[in-house]
């Protein structure tokens, strides 16, 4: 494995772990998220580039333009979470009650 790869997929590795482990707040949890969405543009942009083809080079654009409309819906919870309940503490939301 080359340097490039393991810093990537240790990028990746380390957001979810910071997803998994330390999931008390949700600002938190989507900045984990949109680590992990960063190094997996990174990856795919560079694999893109590695094999020198144009019919790839697509992908790593779309993958941005997902990631873009998650932060947004991310955002757009954050604020409405926070509203309504008064704080973005995970352990104090209750998918079961409205």
């Amino acid at each position: 494995m080359t340097p490039v790869h393991f810093s990537f997929s240790s990028a990746f590795m380390l957001g979810l772990m910071g997803l998994t482990f330390h999931r008390t707040h949700l600002l938190s949890a989507l900045l984990c998220l949109e680590g992990m969405m960063l190094s997996l543009f990174i990856a795919l942009s560079l694999w893109s580039l590695q094999l020198e083809s144009t019919t790839y080079a697509a992908a790593p654009m779309l993958l941005l333009a997902f990631s873009a409309c998650e932060a947004g819906a991310g955002l757009a919870l954050l604020v409405a979470t926070t509203r309504t309940h008064g704080t973005d503490h995970l352990q104090n939301l209750n998918l079961l009650q409205c």
